[in-house]
């Protein structure tokens, strides 16, 4: 059943940015303005929540933005949100718009500050939209796939230089504390080694992985470094051209790419279902929350329990890796 008392809601993005915000937005909006719900949004996060920066939401203002990457309201990381103070000028700013329930869509640092909110009484729920797919209580977060298509196209065409050269090219993916994108992309790119912040490597590992390569007469190496990996990129590179092992090395750090670009059919498909979940969800009475998706469901968890949590890779594809890259 709909709750008939809620009349306005507010919707932020919040940390990094991710392909497909721009679709939840949209969902949001237009799933709350079907049920006579007006929509503020909230600019630069939890930082224009302190700050008071809001606007109206109609439905023409999401129209067209479904293909676009990033998020239309802007995002910020907030440290100062994190203190007392700054979220009561944040709740009294909400109190003075009107706005009567929350949706935050953002990272791990973002369901930590709607559970804050959560906890004074605001009704909250939370949408995860990270390309590390690190958040807990969701099988995948907005983001994640375009950032693997991303990924996946560069490393293509990094393949063919590796080829024509005799290279062995290092390319670091993001993952501060998730090896998600540097596992999944390993396996759809035929990596020869991926290092990930869940397995600690040895420098004689990876040497040895890329010397093995070369033995057997492969035209490259391919290895994926994930950001927080316990070996940095630039020390791994000197070593391996140190040990002379028939590979020269090349490295190539793909940074913020990875965030931008128009969202995958399935990104827009998944924001679209998170931001029409979290509307029904508010509605319906339900709050300090995130919705996640449970195998083929949309389901939500208390966010008590998603910041809890921290979501490791799936060892089983990470051994799935390094099995196929023989």
């Amino acid at each position: 059943m709909m709750s008939p008392s809620l009349s306005t809601i507010g919707v932020l993005t919040s940390g990094g940015d991710a392909p497909g915000m721009n679709a939840a937005i949209r969902a949001v909006t237009r799933t709350a303005l079907y049920h006579g719900v007006q929509v503020i949004g909230i600019l630069n996060g939890f930082d224009g929540l302190i700050n008071g920066e809001f606007r109206p939401l109609g439905a023409r203002d999401v129209g067209g933005i479904l293909p676009r990457g990033g998020t239309i309201l802007q995002t910020r990381r907030s440290e100062r949100f994190f203190e007392a103070r700054y979220q009561r000028e944040a709740i009294r700013h909400l109190n003075e718009a009107g706005i009567e329930g929350l949706i935050v869509i953002g990272g791990e640092g973002s369901m930590h500050g709607a559970y804050a909110l959560s906890q004074q009484g605001v009704r909250v729920v939370g949408i995860p939209a990270s390309i590390d797919n690190d958040i807990w209580g969701t099988n995948m977060s907005i983001g994640v796939d375009t950032a693997l298509n991303t990924i996946m196209d560069a490393v293509d065409k990094l393949r063919d230089t590796a080829s024509s050269h005799n290279r062995a090219f290092l390319i670091e993916t993001m993952g501060r504390g998730c090896g998600y994108l540097a596992v999944m992309a390993g396996i759809i790119c035929g990596a020869e080694m991926v290092l990930i912040p869940e397995v600690e490597t040895k420098v004689e590992e990876v040497i040895a992985a890329v010397e093995d390569a070369y033995r057997r007469g492969k035209a490259h190496a391919i290895i994926l470094v994930a950001e927080g990996a316990s070996i940095k990129i630039h020390d791994l590179a000197q070593a391996i051209d140190q040990a002379d092992v028939g590979f020269k090395t090349r490295i190539t750090i793909l940074g913020h790419i990875q965030r931008g670009g128009s969202p995958t059919a399935y990104d827009r498909l998944l924001a679209s279902r998170m931001g029409f979940k979290a509307v029904e969800t508010l509605l319906a009475g339900e709050h300090g929350v995130m919705v996640g998706l449970k195998g083929r469901l949309m389901e939500t968890v208390p966010l008590s329990q998603v910041i809890e949590h921290q979501r490791a890779v799936n060892m089983e594809y990470y051994q799935m890796a390094r099995i196929l890259a023989r």
